[in-house]
This record gives structure tokens, C-alpha cells and sequence, in this order.
């Protein structure tokens, strides 16, 4: 059994693997995309998933409200799909916001370089605060 930072992987990987199929206008299934990267059905993984392409207009949104002089859309796929998860647990889950931005900086220690890191921690951060003196 795979833990949720292990799981969160995961998701990353497939968003990523969806954002490139969604780029090149090739059919997929959500499903079957899971199912390559996990053999077990997983509730957390196929929510998150379902969750973020739901949401994902909303979530590209609020991320080129926080990013600095960059859009999402400029970000590699990597990259993007690490901030979707960020954000998506930080306005739609009910995971404690120290771990969705955690976790989102783990992975992007170790999928991206420092300087995008930082720029995933700073929008994530941003969101938290703005919620926080909003919420």
C-alpha cells in the first residue's frame, strides 16, 4: 500500500500524461491512465484526478493570479500538473494546507529545479494567505 506523498506521484504523473494527450488532441481515458500507473483502484487518486480536470479552468485562473510575471501555460506539463495538486488541496480538499503546500514543494523538489520550486511555493503560499484573510 502506497502512501499519500507516493500517491500524490502518481497523480502527478497521470495529470501529466493527460496534459500532453489534452495538448496534442488525442483521445484518452482517465481510467485507463490511472490504471497504467497504479494496478489497485485507489479513491484517493481517481477523486484528486476527477477533482483537478474538473476544476482545472478555475485552478489555471487562480495560479496565473499568484505567478509573477509567467502563466501557467509557460510552465512544462511537470510543473503544471504539480501545481494543479497544490492548489486543488489547498481550495477543494479538506487536507490541512501546510500539507498540500508540502507536499506540492516535495515533488517539485524533485521533478523541478529551485527556481520553480520557489515559484510553486510563492503561489501556493499566496493562495493560503488570501484564503486565510478571506476565509
Amino acid at each position: 500500500m502506497k502512501n499519500r506523498s507516493e500517491l500524490r506521484e502518481i497523480i502527478m504523473k497521470c495529470l501529466y500524461q493527460i496534459f500532453v494527450l489534452k495538448n496534442t488532441n488525442l483521445e484518452y481515458d482517465t481510467s485507463e491512465i490511472i490504471h497504467e500507473q497504479l494496478e489497485v483502484e485507489n479513491e484517493f487518486v481517481s477523486t484528486m484526478i476527477s477533482g483537478i480536470l474538473e476544476h482545472l479552468e478555475d485552478i489555471k485562473i487562480m495560479a496565473n493570479q499568484y505567478l509573477v510575471d509567467w502563466k501557467i501555460e509557460r510552465l512544462n506539463l511537470v510543473d503544471q500538473s504539480i501545481i494543479c495538486i497544490g492548489i486543488y488541496e489547498l481550495k477543494y480538499t479538506d487536507t490541512p494546507s501546510i500539507v498540500a503546500i508540502n507536499e506540492a514543494i516535495e515533488l517539485s523538489k524533485r521533478y523541478s529545479d529551485e527556481a520553480v520550486t520557489k515559484m510553486i511555493n510563492g503561489v501556493l503560499d499566496n493562495i493560503y494567505h488570501s484564503e486565510e484573510n478571506n476565509g
